[in-house]
C-alpha cells in the first residue's frame, strides 16, 4: 500500500469544513448574519425566513454598508474589519471577529450580498456563483444578505434538519437572543411572509420584559451590581419557574452565551427556593473588561472563558441570592392577582371588641404576642425543641447527615471517635426536633398554648394582643422595625381557616398564608443562620483514605488547599497519581472519603468553589424544618398569627417554603369585587 502524501486542501473544501463547525442548522446561519448586522452600526435589522430557514434567509440592516470594491473580500475566509492584530483579538468588543461566517455560508449555499454606503449613487451586489462580478443594484443604505437553499452544496446536511416548525423555533430563538442583547436597535422578524416578532428601540428592561412574556412581567426582581465587574438584569420569582429552561438568557458584554459557570451560579442561588425539577427564568447582563474574557474558545462563539472565573461566579451567585433573600412581601410588590393601580386605604389591626380570644376560631388559652415557638433566642424553641447550636439538635444534624449523605458507605470508614464538642444527646435531639406537632406537648387540634405558658391571659392582655400589642401596631414589626404608612406588607390576621391557612387583611385586599409552609421556611433559615456562625468541625481519619487520582484532581488539590481546609477536608498529595484524605467534615464523618473528595475537587477544578458539603447540610436542615414546623389543625391565636406574619416579612426567601411552594397568595380587592359582580 503506497504511503499517503500530504496535500493542501482547496479553499472551497476548507470553507465547507469551517461551515460544518459553525453552521449546524438554519438558526446558526441566522445568528452569524445577525451578529454581522449588529456590528454594522445600524438602527434597525430585519430577518425573513422561509420553510424554517432551509429555503430562504434574508437579513437586512441600515448600517454603514460595504464599499463595492470590498464585496469580493467579504466572501473570503478570514477577511474582516473587526480586528487587525493579536491585541485586537485579546480585547474583542464586537459580535463577529473571525471573518469566516460569510465565506462558510457561501461555500454551502446560494448567497448574494447587496450593500450601499451613505452617499453612494446605488447599491452593489455580488453572488457567490460564477465569476463573482460586482453588479449595480437597487437598495437603500445598509447591507442585505440573502441565502437561498441552505446546504445546496452539501445536501447530506439536510438529512439532519428537524421539522419546519422546530427549525423556525430555533431561528426565532436566535433572533430574540440577539435582539435582547441590543435594545438600542430595532428588530423585526418575518416567518413565511408573516410578521412574527417586532421590537422597537428602547431601554433594556422594556426589551427584556417584551421577550420574557406576561407571566414574567408580573413576577420578577430587578438586580444590579455596579463596578468594573458589573451585573444587571431581571430574575423571575421562584413561583414563575418553568418546566423547561427556555427563558434563560446570559450575556457577557452584550454577547449571548451559554456558559456552564454562569448557569451554575444562578442554579445555586435558586437552590433553596425552587421546587423540584423546575427551572428559573432570567435575563442577566455581565459587563467586564474585554481583556479579562476570552470569546475565542468556541467555534460558534457561544462560550467564553474568564480570567477570574471564581470572581464572576461569586458575583452572579451573590447578586441573585441577595435579590431572592427578601422577606415575604417586603419588596413592595402588590402580590399576584392585584392590579398595580389598585390603591386602598391603610389597613389597621383588626378590632374584636367584646369578643374573648378563646372564642375566636383558632383561639387558644395564651395571647402572648411573641410566642416561644417563633422566637429566635431564649430557652423556647420552634417546634418546642430548637435550642440553637451546641445543643442536641446540632448533634442530631450530625447524626442524620451520617446516614443521609449521598457519599455514605454501607459499613463506614475507619474513623476516630467524634470529638466536636457538640454534645452527646444526638439521638434524643433528633427525635425531639423532628417530632411532628411537638409544640409544648399539646395535641393537634387542641386549644393549648404554643408559647409554653399554661396560664390564661387576662382580659387586658387579650385586648393588647388584639389592639395594642407591639407586633400588631401599625408602623412597626415584631422587632420594632418601621413599616410603611400602609401597614405591614402582609397585613394583620383576621382568622384561621380549617387549621391550615391564615387569613389576613392588607392594603391590597386578602392575604392567604399556608402556616406550615411559612413556619417551615422560618425555622429553616434560623437553623442555617445559627449553624453558619460555627466553625466547621473536622473529623480526623485514623487510617487515611487513599485513591488513584487524575492529574486534574491532583492539581486541584494542590491549588485549592486553603479552600479545602475551610470545607473541613485535608487532602495530601502522596504521588503524581495518588491522593490521601486525612480528615473530613464531622457532619459527613461516615461518608465515603474518596467519593466526597472527588466530588469536591471536581467542583473546585471547574468552578473554583464547591457546595457539595453545604448542599448536604442544607438538605437535612430542610427536612428537619419541615418536621419541626407547626402542623395542620394547630389552632393559633390572633397574636400568634400576626407574629408569624411579621416573621415572614423578616425571613429571607419566605415567599416560598423549603420545597419551592409558595407560602402566601394575595387576592386584590378588584378580584374580590369581581367575584360578587360589584360595579356591573
Amino acid at each position: 500500500m503506497p504511503t499517503p502524501s500530504i496535500a493542501a486542501l482547496p479553499d472551497r473544501l476548507i470553507s465547507q469544513i469551517a461551515a460544518g463547525e459553525v453552521v449546524e442548522r438554519p438558526a446558526s446561519a441566522v445568528k452569524e448574519l445577525l451578529e454581522n448586522a449588529v456590528d454594522a452600526g445600524d438602527s434597525h435589522i430585519e430577518m425573513r425566513i422561509e420553510l424554517g430557514g432551509a429555503k430562504r434567509i434574508v437579513i437586512t440592516d441600515d448600517g454603514h454598508g460595504i464599499a463595492p470594491a470590498q464585496l469580493p473580500l467579504a466572501l473570503q475566509r478570514h477577511a474582516t474589519s473587526k480586528i487587525g492584530s493579536l491585541e485586537d483579538l485579546e480585547a474583542v468588543a464586537s459580535m463577529g471577529f473571525r471573518g469566516e461566517a460569510l465565506a462558510a455560508l457561501a461555500s454551502v449555499s446560494e448567497l448574494s450580498l447587496t450593500s450601499r454606503q451613505e452617499g453612494a449613487d446605488h447599491a452593489s451586489r455580488i453572488h457567490n456563483t460564477g465569476t463573482r462580478e460586482i453588479e449595480p443594484a437597487a437598495g437603500s443604505r445598509g447591507t442585505r444578505v440573502e441565502i437561498v437553499d441552505l446546504f445546496a452544496h452539501t445536501p447530506a446536511r439536510r438529512k439532519f434538519l428537524k421539522s419546519q416548525g422546530t427549525e423556525t423555533a430555533h431561528c426565532l430563538d436566535a433572533f430574540r437572543r440577539l435582539a435582547l442583547g441590543h435594545p438600542e436597535i430595532g428588530f423585526t422578524a418575518f416567518v413565511d411572509n408573516r410578521r412574527a416578532e417586532h421590537f422597537e428601540p428602547g431601554p433594556w428592561e422594556t426589551r427584556a420584559l417584551a421577550v420574557m412574556g406576561d407571566e414574567f412581567r408580573e413576577r420578577h426582581h430587578r438586580v444590579a451590581k455596579e463596578g468594573a465587574l458589573g451585573l444587571c438584569g431581571l430574575i423571575g420569582w421562584p413561583t414563575a419557574s418553568r418546566a423547561r429552561a427556555d427563558r434563560q438568557y446570559l450575556y457577557v458584554n452584550a454577547r449571548a452565551v451559554r456558559d456552564r459557570l454562569l448557569a451554575h451560579a444562578v442554579r445555586r442561588a435558586y437552590r433553596d427556593v425552587l421546587h423540584g425539577d423546575r427551572h428559573p427564568a432570567y435575563v442577566l447582563f455581565i459587563q467586564i473588561d474585554p481583556r479579562l474574557v476570552d470569546v475565542n474558545v468556541h467555534p460558534a462563539k457561544a462560550e467564553v472563558r474568564f480570567r477570574d472565573a471564581h470572581a464572576v461566579h461569586e458575583l452572579v451567585y451573590r447578586t441573585v441570592r441577595d435579590a431572592l433573600a427578601v422577606g415575604a412581601g417586603s419588596d413592595g410588590r402588590p402580590g399576584p392577582g392585584v392590579a398595580h393601580n389598585d390603591q386602598r386605604q391603610p389597613v389597621a389591626p383588626p378590632v374584636q371588641s367584646g369578643l374573648p380570644l378563646t372564642a375566636m376560631p383558632g383561639g387558644g388559652s395564651d395571647a402572648n404576642p411573641a410566642p416561644a415557638w417563633l422566637a429566635r433566642d431564649g430557652a423556647a424553641a420552634p417546634g418546642g425543641n430548637w435550642r440553637g447550636p451546641g445543643h442536641a439538635t446540632r448533634a442530631a444534624i450530625d447524626a442524620a447527615l451520617q446516614s443521609q449523605s449521598p457519599f455514605a458507605t454501607g459499613a463506614g470508614a475507619a474513623l476516630a471517635p467524634a470529638n466536636n464538642g457538640l454534645g452527646s444527646a444526638a439521638s434524643d435531639g433528633m427525635a425531639n426536633a423532628a417530632r411532628p406537632g411537638a409544640l409544648d406537648g399539646a395535641p393537634n387540634g387542641s386549644s393549648g398554648s404554643l408559647s409554653g405558658s399554661s396560664s390564661s391571659p387576662s382580659n387586658g392582655a387579650q385586648h393588647d394582643a388584639l389592639n395594642g400589642a407591639p407586633d400588631n401596631a401599625p408602623g412597626s414589626t415584631a422587632n420594632g422595625a418601621a413599616t410603611d404608612a400602609d401597614g405591614p406588607p402582609l397585613g394583620y390576621a383576621i382568622a384561621q381557616l380549617h387549621g391550615i391557612h391564615i387569613l389576613a387583611q392588607n392594603r391590597h385586599g386578602l392575604v392567604v398564608v399556608d402556616m406550615h409552609a411559612a413556619h417551615e421556611r422560618i425555622v429553616y433559615e434560623q437553623m442555617k443562620a445559627d449553624l453558619a456562625e460555627l466553625q466547621m468541625p473536622v473529623q480526623p481519619l485514623l487510617i487515611p483514605a487513599t485513591f488513584n487520582a487524575t492529574e486534574l484532581e491532583v492539581a486541584s488539590a494542590i491549588d485549592h488547599a486553603e479552600a479545602l481546609h475551610e470545607l473541613g477536608l485535608e487532602i495530601d498529595c502522596m504521588s503524581p497519581t495518588t491522593l490521601a484524605v486525612r480528615s473530613v467534615p464531622a457532619i459527613l464523618r461516615r461518608a465515603d472519603p474518596a467519593a466526597l473528595a472527588r466530588s469536591v475537587l471536581a467542583d473546585l477544578g471547574e468552578l473554583g468553589s464547591s457546595e457539595v458539603i453545604q448542599a448536604s447540610r442544607d438538605k437535612l436542615l430542610a427536612t428537619m424544618a419541615c418536621h419541626a414546623a407547626v402542623r395542620a389543625n394547630r389552632q393559633l391565636t390572633l397574636a400568634e398569627m400576626n407574629h408569624l406574619l411579621r416573621q415572614m416579612e423578616q425571613t429571607p426567601g419566605a415567599d416560598q417554603c423549603n420545597h419551592g411552594r409558595p407560602t402566601w397568595v394575595q387576592f386584590g380587592m378588584q378580584d374580590i369585587d369581581r367575584w360578587f359582580l360589584r360595579g356591573r
